[in-house]
């Protein structure tokens, strides 16, 4: 090319810019009248939104630190990444944690810990702990359950997550041996491959209604009938991320697929109401979950934020007098997320984990339940250390959603509300969805999970214990700040846990209500290095 036309191509170039600019200073001074700044500050106005626009991925990969960011700060989701991809996760040249930061969880480990037998089913393969308690045993349901792992899949509906994500979690819960809850889209072709399942019913009752929104017994029945892998059914009350809120899913979004699935009109909104059409009351509700165990055979249990203590009070003593009531309780922390919700619903409504599952386990060990109730333990609690604690505090199993995410590619980049996850999680954009290879993904889950499980399992041995059911809550301590003081979670909550009654590892293995089938048909469980 010769200088001339070099030279000529500059100015052409130079001539359009100087021209495109000139037209956005027109377009915004004088014809759009919505943005202040842009009309004051035409050019460098439009800089500026775009900076705001990206300032989240700014703030997450260049100016925050490995500890400060929420939901989940970097050092959180590189474990979680590199655990996925069976990486180095490992920590060099000590902690960057600040021990002294008010409520840092201190694990008093032994000074002569548990070492597993030579034939301990945990030297064979260290990415399982089945649960301590049958799900249902105490109701003596017709299909009691006992989980298979410690930490399972909480709800997460097809429709709000993406059908490769849903699927890659399956297959992925498969490997593991877990339960996977189906959220309260209710049951798809993308929850049915192969793992255990937990079917969430909500308000709207998706799934198991009819087309003027009534429950229906007859589909419920039909389903369990039809999928023997369902294991278990959770009534939804309220969650962590929108408790008291109910939902819509867009006309947009319903085409026949989820029409099908969760038995809605096509192309019209689907709202879910905050609250319950089939009770109001304590009886009413446990009548309802009575009925629904008695027809289906399988254990019942509720999921919910916790507020207002009154009602849990009432349905404890209900339980007491009567015998009936859920076999498990789901108690969804307020720092869940995987719901959008308004700010005011996410940030201020509901308490938090620690104080929500104290305060109710408290409620029923005064009427002497504990042993007769699952507890499922749910909020931010997909960390060996966070997960432990939740032990120490009488949690049967704990349920995790956002890191199970994460552990499949969800870079937290927050825009699960928009259709627009750049990751294909959590939209039904069938291009952002095109890059999730299911097989690849669903490896990540077990990963992630068998390394979860493993380290718990290492953390429990070093206290001293075989089962992490058997940790006290003097066996975690709290930061009561710089005053290099600490204090046990006993005392901090206010309350011991009832001993759960634990044989041995062996018994949870050789028990007739085992789930995990598919996991346990396996013969190899370790991640090749």
């Amino acid at each position: 090319m010769q200088t001339n036309d070099l030279l000529e191509l500059s100015q052409s170039f130079w001539f359009w810019l100087v021209l495109i600019l000139i037209a956005v200073v027109i377009r915004d001074v004088f014809i759009q009248k919505s943005h202040t700044i842009t009309h004051n500050f035409p050019i460098v106005g439009h800089i500026r939104y775009w900076i705001e626009r990206i300032g989240p991925e700014i703030r997450q990969y260049i100016v925050a630190n490995n500890r400060e960011e929420l939901p989940f700060n970097r050092q959180e989701r590189s474990w979680i990444y590199a655990s996925s991809k069976n990486e180095n996760n490992l920590q060099g040249f000590g902690s960057d944690q600040d021990f002294n930061s008010p409520g840092y969880i201190f694990i008093k480990n032994a000074m002569m810990g548990y070492n597993p037998p030579k034939d301990h089913p945990f030297r064979t393969n260290p990415g399982v702990i089945p649960a301590a308690k049958v799900i249902g045993a105490y109701h003596e349901r017709k299909r009691p359950f006992r989980p298979y792992s410690v930490v399972n899949i909480s709800g997460m509906s097809y429709g709000s997550l993406s059908a490769k994500a849903v699927e890659s979690l399956n297959k992925g819960a498969y490997l593991a041996g877990c339960f996977h809850n189906t959220g309260e889209g209710s049951l798809s072709p993308y929850h049915q491959m192969g793992a255990d399942i937990v079917l969430n019913i909500g308000t709207a009752y998706f799934g198991v209604r009819d087309l003027d929104g009534k429950f229906s017994m007859e589909k419920l029945v039909e389903k369990v009938q039809a999928n023997p892998r369902l294991r278990a059914i959770e009534l939804k009350l309220s969650q962590g991320a929108k408790p008291g809120k109910g939902g819509m899913l867009p006309a947009a979004k319903v085409n026949k697929e989820i029409a099908d699935i969760r038995h809605i009109p096509i192309g019209k909104d689907a709202f879910s109401p905050a609250f319950h059409s089939e009770f109001s009351n304590i009886p009413e509700m446990v009548d309802f979950i009575e009925r629904m165990a008695e027809a289906t055979g399988l254990p019942v249990g509720i999921k919910s934020a916790i507020g207002k203590l009154e009602q849990w009070e009432e349905l404890a003593q209900y339980m007491k007098k009567t015998g009936k009531g859920p076999d498990f309780i789901t108690i969804d922390g307020g720092e869940g997320g995987t719901g959008a919700a308004p700010h005011a619903f996410a940030d201020h409504v509901s308490m938090p984990f620690t104080f929500a599952f104290a305060k109710v386990y408290q409620i029923f060990q005064r009427q002497e339940l504990t042993h007769h109730i699952f507890f499922i333990a749910s909020g931010k609690l997909g960390f060996p250390e966070k997960a432990l604690m939740a032990f120490a505090m009488g949690a049967d199993s704990v349920n995790i959603a956002r890191e199970a995410m994460m552990s499949i590619g969800c870079i937290q980049a927050q825009k699960c509300h928009t259709n627009h996850c750049p990751t294909g999680i959590a939209t039904s954009n069938k291009w952002l969805q095109a890059g999730i290879d299911v097989s690849l993904k669903s490896e990540r889950y077990y990963l992630y999970h068998y390394t979860l499980i493993k380290e718990i399992g290492e953390i429990t041995h070093a206290c001293g214990y075989e089962h992490p059911c058997q940790l006290t809550m003097d066996d975690i301590e709290f930061s009561m700040g710089d005053n290099n003081r600490t204090i046990a979670l006993s005392k901090s909550l206010g309350y011991h846990k009832d001993p759960i009654k634990y044989g041995s590892f062996h018994d949870l293995l050789a028990c007739s209500h085992l789930g995990g089938e598919g996991a346990r048909k396996r013969l190899t469980f370790a991640p090749q290095v």
